[in-house]
């Protein structure tokens, strides 16, 4: 979920190259490609391009969400910065924010693709242990900025303009989805603020308990490694600062408002008229949902999911079609294209820790 998967925990050797196929970019391309296609077909109406005029607002427009993404772009590169305390440079960070989003656009989103990012960061330096405990704990952050969010979402934006508009089998779908990923995610942060701020040793013998049952008994290593995990990152985060804590989360809020905001700059230039509040709250609801698509980066999923929820405040499909595809390509399909320049050199063998530099020199010095 969110920020990381269950890749976290896995028993491999993580910090071997993992052998990088074009396959897998061609793969969700394709596929969103196809939905689009299959949409624009029965929903688009060719006349909509006289209605459409790129004139100075839309272009700037447009322009806005370029720069609420590359907003997100830079709190996920300084919440890289931040929980490394600085070690990586602000080059090392966006290289590491650009791979996590890569392998997050080519894997399901079901599965996740950015607990890599101990990877990426190990190969920028960063000792693989230390690695693996920053990305629980970006884990952990990204769960609890959903968790704070929701209810502020629900308070300030009528319910009845999230979900209440027709009585759709599609929005009462929406709506039982999005409780069930949310009620999910509540229970997963949960059992990560226990393991790593408040019980972890209690946490992990509790975890290693409950999957000792023959049916979980095959997931049982990596909740193992699960725990072994939350020790380290409890032992990790306690002695941070207030400071510490809340650069990262401020990074973490800035990361999703600006992601949110990308929808409302394309709003503005599209639908002036559209209730923005509205357009912003429906992202939170749209990216909690796509936490559990089975498609690569959500492809398919995304644009249909678009075009449905948000019909009603265009009143017209094919302008619906025409946002969701700008959407895609700045939230989605530039990060494949990035990725495939930057995956060759990432995914060679990493570069030695300034952990194993040390210990390297030191051994030397007894020498």
């Amino acid at each position: 979920m969110g920020a990381a998967d269950n890749n976290t925990t896995g028993g491999n050797d993580m910090s071997k190259p993992a052998k990088f196929g074009m396959w897998r970019v061609f793969v969700p391309v394709i596929i969103g490609l196809c939905v689009v296609a299959w949409l624009f077909k029965g929903e688009f109406n060719p006349d909509v391009w006289s209605m459409i005029h790129f004139d100075t607002r839309v272009v700037l427009c447009i322009v806005l969400a370029w720069i609420f993404m590359a907003g997100r772009d830079f709190g996920l590169t300084w919440r890289f910065r931040a929980l490394t305390d600085r070690q990586l440079t602000w080059w090392q960070a966006v290289r590491v924010n650009f791979m996590c989003e890569f392998t997050s656009a080519i894997t399901p989103s079901a599965v996740g693709g950015s607990s890599l990012g101990m990877v990426f960061m190990h190969h920028e330096g960063i000792d693989l242990g230390r690695a693996t405990t920053l990305m629980l704990t970006t884990l952990f952050l990204d769960e609890l900025f959903f968790v704070v969010a929701c209810p502020i979402v629900v308070a300030v934006i009528p319910y009845d303009m999230l979900f209440g508009f027709g009585g759709s089998s599609f929005v009462i779908g929406l709506k039982l989805v999005f409780w069930i990923v949310y009620a999910a995610i509540f229970l997963w942060t949960l059992v990560l603020f226990t393991g790593i701020l408040v019980w972890p040793y209690g946490m992990k013998r509790c975890l290693v308990w409950i999957f000792k049952f023959r049916p979980l008994r095959r997931w049982q290593s990596a909740v193992m490694a699960l725990g072994d995990n939350m020790v380290a990152t409890s032992k990790d985060l306690r002695t941070r600062s207030v400071r510490w804590w809340f650069d990262a989360f401020a990074a973490t809020a800035l990361t999703w408002s600006s992601r949110y905001l990308v929808v409302n700059a394309l709003f503005w230039g599209f639908v002036p008229g559209a209730d923005q509040l509205v357009v912003f709250g429906r992202q939170f609801v749209v990216w909690v949902v796509l936490m559990v698509s089975p498609t690569p980066g959500g492809s398919g999923v995304s644009e249909w999911l678009f075009t449905e929820y948000y019909g009603d405040l265009l009143h017209n499909t094919s302008i619906a079609l025409v946002i969701a595809l700008f959407w895609r390509i700045i939230t989605y399909y530039v990060y494949l294209v990035v990725g495939v320049f930057l995956a060759p050199s990432m995914f060679r063998a990493p570069k030695k820790s300034t952990v194993n530099k040390e210990n390297n020199k030191n051994n030397n010095d007894i020498k």
